[in-house]
């Protein structure tokens, strides 16, 4: 078996072959990336306030962003996960899909889960996908986020 980072004549006793983690056994379906500018969240809030939080947010990822210091910085991250997740399931934002289907949650750790409703979770289903990894990172200029669909077995 073919090891990275290893010299297939002499592998080296320290590289250890690669394991597929449980939760990707069925594979990759689609990836997807966003950034935004936490200045463009922040104009649409001070523009529609609450208007743009209902329509883009669920009641849940309000609450935590609120909560936030650094409350603009998490919304945008948020915007961001929610494009890379639709970027992954490669439907953009067509088929009817509302911003608030996508949610991101975190766990007690902090780590971010994606949680589907609507149609983004009917398609995802009819696309075999059992879980969507996701990563945030932001600071006070950008918010970036990468997705991962995973189909089950």
């Amino acid at each position: 078996m073919s090891q990275i980072g290893s010299d297939e004549a002499n592998p080296s006793p320290a590289v250890h072959p690669l394991r597929r983690p449980q939760s990707i056994a069925g594979g990759v379906v689609g990836i997807g990336t966003d950034i935004i500018e936490c200045e463009r969240i922040e104009r649409m809030l001070q523009r529609h306030g609450d208007t743009f939080l209902t329509r883009v947010y669920t009641a849940g990822e309000i609450d935590y962003c609120s909560g936030r210091k650094t409350g603009t910085q998490h919304y945008a991250g948020r915007w961001a996960a929610k494009e890379a997740v639709l970027k992954s399931l490669g439907t953009g934002w067509a088929h009817g899909i509302q911003w608030t289907e996508v949610e991101v949650v975190n766990q007690q750790g902090g780590k971010p889960n994606i949680v589907l409703s609507g149609k983004a979770k009917h398609i995802s289903e009819q696309l075999g996908i059992q879980e969507i990894m996701i990563s945030i990172s932001h600071c006070r200029s950008y918010a970036v986020a990468y997705a991962t669909a995973i189909a089950g077995e």
